[in-house]
């Protein structure tokens, strides 16, 4: 199936935050062939967030807005004035851990924070918090195809608002023993702030839905590379990453839902 007038942006600025990548610097270097040491993922502390939000978030909503402040610094763009699209495929487990741990107690009391934490929106609205932002915000989680099912949804948003959108993708580990029925190896994110048109007298770099097929999805060279791939559904979006990385045209299939991919033509 091909799509009808292709959903297409260009790449404004990127965020990166991973296992040895503090940010897209690193990651260009690593997919483009450098060495890759994986040491845990750095979490960066909140400090866009006042002081008492600082103090309630976990590592999904320093996560999630690491990567996504990254690309809104790279692209030199307002984020208060941004669109988003978060997706995840699970959002916060070890928030809905501890939930579940408290309901397995004798008390069974919930924290205040624990419950308006364990929503899937809120990194999004933490997000709104840091940066002022009011423009729409959109969430989703689709499994292991949530990078896909994100970045379709923010290029929808954009081909319909003519405006610039900012795309977060991001997972985290879950603690046992939910972590044994649904493994994740890392946490990772990963940001791409999208418009419509280049900036100027800059040309960026450009994606473009080609749409879905049932090929075999993208895999990368380095055997430690694809395992972070393969382990961490928001890491589904680094066979794109490497094509941008690399400035490779051509084309990237991306996992999206069981027996379906999605092809996505890369211009450097």
């Amino acid at each position: 199936m091909t799509l009808y007038q292709p959903l297409s942006a260009h790449i404004a600025g990127i965020g990166v935050l991973g296992p040895g990548l503090a940010d897209w610097a690193a990651a260009r270097a690593v997919l483009a062939g450098a060495p890759w040491t994986p040491t845990a993922t750095p979490m960066p502390a909140p400090e866009s967030l006042p002081p008492a939000e600082r103090r309630r978030v976990g590592n999904v909503v320093r996560l999630a807005l690491a990567a996504g402040l990254q690309a809104v610094a790279a692209g030199g763009a307002d984020a208060a004035t941004l669109a988003t699209v978060f997706a995840s495929s699970g959002g916060d487990g070890a928030n809905c851990h501890a939930i579940c741990e408290a309901l397995a107690s004798g008390d069974r009391l919930i924290s205040p924070t624990r419950f308006h934490n364990s929503v899937n929106n809120a990194a999004s609205g933490y997000w709104g918090i840091a940066t002022g932002a009011q423009a729409a915000s959109t969430i989703v989680s689709a499994y292991d195809g949530s990078f896909a099912a994100g970045l379709v949804e923010a290029l929808s948003q954009l081909r319909a608002s003519a405006a610039p959108v900012l795309l977060i993708a991001y997972d985290l580990p879950y603690p046992e023993p939910l972590g044994a029925v649904r493994p994740q190896g890392a946490a990772f994110a990963t940001a791409l702030l999208l418009t419509p048109d280049s900036h100027g007298t800059q040309v960026l770099p450009r994606l473009a839905l080609a749409g879905f097929t049932c090929c075999a999805c993208d895999s990368l060279a380095d055997p430690a590379l694809d395992a972070l791939r393969r382990d961490v559904p928001a890491a589904r979006a680094l066979p794109l990453l490497a094509r941008l990385a690399r400035g490779e045209a051509g084309t990237s299939v991306l996992e999206y839902l069981d027996g379906l991919a999605l092809a996505v033509d890369v211009t450097p």
